[in-house]
């Protein structure tokens, strides 16, 4: 359940556990601090906040980078606060909440933890208050958060976060850091294969100095341009094999990754 904190800069920190390699952010300014995700279920979100009461004592703001349990269910630990993400990931989240819990809860079971199953089971979960299209500035007092819809990506709501003072980037599962280093992303049924490397242009347009993955450790402008990359060779390889032009077996041997990240990029809608 625990984490560690990882400082990035002056007040910026990410925080990692090893329940699903998953990072969250902390951005803390001078009169109030952004936590950018709250983890999966009532528990973990707990756990988030008093490990945020021990960096700072100052009132808090919420945002989602997307509406996926993992990073958007722990929040009613911090309530009442203001609660941001993109409009499209609201209505997400407005949706039946025990069909949302249900499949998470069998995969926890399945999974031999039951722990976190009940967890969830008990979650409330925390539509955002506070929504936006394309970019809101959220005043944290001599600092200034920015979020931004970089586009389609990982879903069609993703939101990063921009410390432009700091210049750290916050993308939730726009970018990934895999384990073993073989990816930057993991796909969805929201995904957008072919917008996606523009999500990585509007990110490295910020010119950031540390990009703070979902996933895995802090990485560098570099690697989300190595994998944007990376993005575009896997386009043209789906597209080879949409015309014809390829088997599936010769596209994964072209893959600069893994098979399992090859195929699953290959059956994207």
């Amino acid at each position: 359940m625990t984490g560690r904190w990882i400082e990035v800069a002056d007040g910026v920190h990410a925080r990692r556990y090893a329940e699903l390699d998953l990072t969250v952010g902390l951005v803390v300014g001078a009169e109030r601090c952004l936590v950018v995700d709250t983890r999966g279920d009532l528990e973990q979100g707990a756990e988030l906040a008093a490990a945020v009461r021990g960096i700072t004592p100052l009132p808090w703001a919420v945002v989602y980078t997307h509406a996926h349990f993992d990073h958007a269910w722990g929040t009613e630990a911090f309530l009442p606060c203001e609660v941001w993400a993109h409009e499209r990931c609201a209505d997400e989240l407005r949706a039946d909440p025990g069909a949302l819990r249900a499949p998470w809860e069998a995969h926890y079971r399945k999974e031999g933890k039951p722990d976190i199953a009940d967890a969830i089971a008990r979650t409330t979960i925390v539509a955002p208050d506070h929504t936006f299209t394309g970019r809101a500035d959220v005043d944290l007092g001599g600092r200034t958060a920015v979020l931004l819809h970089p586009g389609p990506a990982h879903t069609g709501h993703d939101v990063v976060v921009h410390v432009p003072d700091a210049a750290v980037v916050f993308a939730g599962d726009v970018v990934e850091n895999a384990e073993a280093g073989f990816s930057a992303f993991s796909f969805s049924s929201e995904t957008d294969l072919t917008a996606w490397p523009d999500a990585f242009d509007a990110i490295l347009a910020l010119e950031p100095r540390v990009v703070v993955p979902g996933h895995g450790d802090p990485v560098d402008a570099a690697f989300v341009r190595h994998h944007r990359d990376g993005l575009h060779e896997l386009i043209t390889l789906k597209a080879g094999l949409g015309r014809g032009e390829t088997t599936e077996v010769a596209a994964v041997a072209a893959s600069r990754y893994p098979s399992d990240v090859t195929l699953a990029a290959l059956e994207t809608p």
